[in-house]
């Protein structure tokens, strides 16, 4: 006997095949610029939301962890793992889902694949900060590390703060071909370049997005010249980093949520009180950003929960009424709410 589930024990479920198409039919530029503008929302609304470093259980070879949050009618949570190991057996470094639910009834809203819904609302974060922390009228861009996250990160530039010239480095040759056969006919002028010090010529914005889980120096103190914005996002958790501590010394540092950035981002390296401003602060007002032309800016990202809070629920607008979505039934539907026992017994 099939019995069919009331519509509140339904729930839209957006797959990662209806994840993409919904990207299409918005397309992805104008996807990734609306996220910049639902993220840059929540974070002037950022002291309303629960907020705690993520959860995260750690192995020799990666990390799982869940980031939750709530702004008192939502709560929102994402399953994420990082495994750079993955790479070489042919996976995905990160792979997530997330879920977003009414927090009166405490029911699910949503349930999305949350892998290429990351990148979208990473590369859309980064935009956001680079929005207003780089020197007015960058145009230029380096791209250092061209893995699965580099394409994002150039075409949220591109849409948010005008960049047009993308210059990319990664130590995999095959990395920066897949980059520029991604990236070709997309509006960028695109540099491919052999060196990390070639990469970062004469760009006003520097993104590092890698992924070896080590204590790494990809660019050093000498590389990087006055006035340059950084968006570091490859440092992501304990004993990962990116940038030689000299350049965070000298860097004004800006961060999403300081209790986690200390414990994951490029400031791990640095004293618990090394000076760093968060980055609400700057998009409300309460906070200068970059304050002289020769000034270093560093936005320190390691993504936070409010980020992928205010992706899903821009997803949860966007399927209304569109085919992008299926429903799962997911939440027990007893006729009388008491007797769960009684709807296992009519389901025989």
């Amino acid at each position: 006997m099939t019995l069919k589930a009331s519509k509140l024990a339904m729930v839209p479920f957006v797959s990662v095949d209806n994840m993409m198409r919904l990207v299409h039919h918005i397309g992805i530029e104008t996807f990734i610029a609306d996220l910049a503008r639902e993220i840059e929302a929540d974070f002037v609304r950022w002291e309303l939301f629960d907020k705690t470093p993520r959860f995260g259980s750690h192995s020799d070879v990666g990390v799982i962890e869940l980031m939750p949050t709530s702004d008192g009618t939502y709560y929102a949570f994402k399953y994420v793992n990082g495994h750079p190991k993955n790479m070489g057996e042919g996976l995905q470094t990160v792979t997530a889902f997330g879920v977003l639910s009414d927090v009166y009834s405490g029911y699910p809203v949503l349930f999305s694949e949350m892998t290429i819904l990351t990148a979208l609302r990473t590369a859309a974060t980064s935009a956001m900060a680079t929005k207003h922390l780089a020197a007015p009228g960058a145009t230029t861009m380096a791209m250092i590390g061209n893995g699965a996250q580099s394409e994002f990160q150039c075409l949220a530039l591109k849409a948010v703060c005008g960049i047009d010239t993308v210059r990319l480095y990664d130590i995999d040759p095959a990395a920066t071909a897949k980059c520029v056969r991604n990236l070709t006919g997309l509006g960028l002028d695109i540099i491919t370049c052999t060196t990390p010090e070639d990469a970062i010529e004469g760009a006003q914005v520097i993104t590092v997005a890698t992924a070896d889980k080590d204590m790494q120096t990809i660019l050093t103190d000498n590389m990087v010249g006055a006035g340059v914005h950084i968006n570091a996002i490859g440092g992501d958790c304990p004993g990962k980093t990116e940038l030689h501590r000299d350049i965070v010394a000298r860097s004004s540092v800006f961060v999403e949520y300081p209790p986690q950035t200390r414990i994951e981002g490029e400031i791990q390296q640095m004293a618990p009180d090394h000076p760093v401003t968060e980055l609400w602060q700057v998009i409300t007002g309460a906070a200068k950003g970059r304050q002289s032309a020769s000034e270093v800016t560093l936005f320190d990202g390691v993504g936070f929960a409010i980020e992928d809070f205010s992706a899903l629920r821009y997803v949860h607008a966007q399927i209304t009424d569109t085919p992008y979505y299926v429903d799962l039934d997911l939440v027990a539907d007893p006729d009388d709410p008491r007797d769960l026992f009684g709807m296992i017994k009519r389901a025989g």
